[in-house]
């Protein structure tokens, strides 16, 4: 069926738990996993006369996050109890931000099949997350793991901007890439610390209104959130082409066998009876604190991309793969306080470190390299001590062993460095042309081609030990 008939719609809910130590209301651990119902207490568990304080590290958070995406930051903000009834929170309703959202407007940039577009915002707002239930570990009951109640939650709401899965797999790569980066959270969707809920209708192409729309909850992988919406998408025009009605209505995906399920009539926000929390004062954020944590941002991606392409002449390409994360930047410039030859570092980083760090399944905070030996093994290159290939296959490979040594020891020690003595050279330029009469006939009938040939046999013959230059050099003389 073709599609492009139909333009389709789509809003995200991204919920990402912040890596502060302690819930949104209590000082229980908000770290991942531990028993069931370990990380509680009685504020957790809504014992009659516990009262909840607010986790100044998760304002901070969400401010820091708002300032990232060009939002406003609301300065006068409060918490509000939102009444539909959660089975796994002890409260029975979420304390979570309504009328005054901590951040609204701003925008994602997105880049897809070469064209860029800024996603916008409608709110970033605080809220405490939900316990899990189970329901494969009894028979006849379902189980309630409260642990995870009271998490910190952001919910980054954005408008009904988003026009494919392709859109919307692009839009929460950037995000989860942006929340690791400022260091709010771990971005990891299997563990649960990054959800997505997709908001999905169709109109007809040129169509103002929007359709009915359908609400596909938890998902909790990037890939999942394009295969879900892809689906969705498909049910919906088959239920318009069919002339049946759309129902507004709450999905789940199933993974397993690609699709949807429903489960539940959608609520409107009126359903939701929000009212300012009496237990929890107004809060004030003031001029001071905003700019105290502007001051505190990290150079995000864009600005440093811009930076490396104008002040270090580094292609677009090299730029991006540097800045694809915080980590790799982190290494990066490190390696630059060594070393002024920004494009040999970025070609060591994404040559032989990245095969390294691929081959091993680790992160470049994990290599046992520090940042000086790369910057050691660009200057053994540029000064004509070994070739890269050399380097980066024998030398760099001694030194993943051995890191405590220095570069030029390690290519000094396997014997591996350049000779440039013109003496040697002529001697091996001369027994390879003495040993190919044949090709050097045909090298001087015209077929110049082959030149690349008596430099792989001196190459051999030295043992790769010869300066390539050099050889080249005197191999054009001999052949005339």
């Amino acid at each position: 069926m073709e599609n492009n008939k139909y333009q389709v719609v789509i809003g995200l809910e991204v919920h990402a738990q912040l890596l502060t130590k302690s819930k949104l209301f209590c000082g229980d651990s908000a770290s991942f996993g531990g028993e069931p119902n370990t990380h509680v207490s009685p504020i957790t568990l809504a014992h009659p006369g516990a009262l909840p304080k607010m986790n100044k590290k998760a304002i901070e958070y969400a401010i820091k996050l708002g300032l990232a995406l060009h939002c406003q930051v609301e300065q006068q903000n409060y918490f509000a109890r939102k009444n539909y009834f959660y089975p796994d929170l002890p409260k029975g309703y979420q304390i979570s931000q309504h009328t005054t959202p901590i951040c609204k407007g701003g925008f994602v940039p997105i880049k897809v099949d070469g064209t860029e577009r800024n996603i916008r915002l409608n709110r970033i707002h605080i809220e405490e997350d939900a316990g899990k239930s189970l329901h494969d570990v009894d028979a006849d009951f379902t189980a309630v793991d409260l642990n995870r109640a009271g998490v910190p939650l952001l919910e980054i709401v954005s408008e009904p901007d988003l026009h494919s899965s392709d859109e919307a797999f692009a839009y929460i790569t950037v995000l989860r890439k942006l929340v690791r980066w400022i260091g709010i959270c771990d971005g990891n969707m299997e563990e649960g610390s990054m959800r997505c809920d997709a908001n999905i209708s169709i109109r007809l192409q040129g169509e103002q209104k929007l359709g009915t729309r359908v609400e596909v909850k938890n998902l909790n992988s990037i890939r999942n959130v394009k295969r879900a919406i892809d689906v969705e998408v498909e049910r919906l025009i088959k239920i318009t082409e069919a002339g049946e009605k759309i129902i507004q209505e709450t999905r789940s995906y199933d993974a397993g066998n690609n699709s949807t399920f429903s489960l539940r009539s959608k609520e409107e926000a009126d359903d939701y009876r929000y009212f300012a929390d009496p237990d929890l004062t107004p809060f004030n954020i003031t001029d001071a604190y905003l700019n105290e944590i502007k001051q505190s941002l990290p150079a995000l991606p864009e600005e440093l991309e811009n930076k490396y392409q104008d002040v270090f002449n580094l292609p677009a390409y090299d730029a991006q793969f540097i800045c694809s994360d915080k980590a790799m930047v982190e290494y990066f410039e490190a390696v630059i306080k060594h070393t002024t030859n920004y494009k040999a570092a970025v070609n060591w980083l994404m040559g032989p470190v990245k095969s390294y760090l691929n081959e091993n399944n680790i992160e470049i905070n994990g290599l046992s390299l520090h940042p000086p030996k790369i910057a050691e093994l660009v200057k053994l290159v540029d000064d004509g001590q070994t070739s890269f290939s050399i380097a980066s296959t024998k030398v760099f490979n001694s030194l993943l062993q051995h890191p405590e040594k220095a570069a030029l020891q390690v290519a000094t020690e396997l014997n591996l460095l350049q000779e440039n003595d013109s003496g040697s050279i002529a001697a091996w330029v001369d027994e390879v042309i003495k040993n190919m009469p044949d090709k050097v006939a045909e090298y001087k009938k015209g077929k110049k081609g082959l030149m690349g040939m008596f430099a792989g046999e001196v190459k051999k013959v030295s043992k790769g030990k010869a300066d390539m230059q050099a050889v080249n050099k005197l191999l054009a003389e001999k052949l005339g």
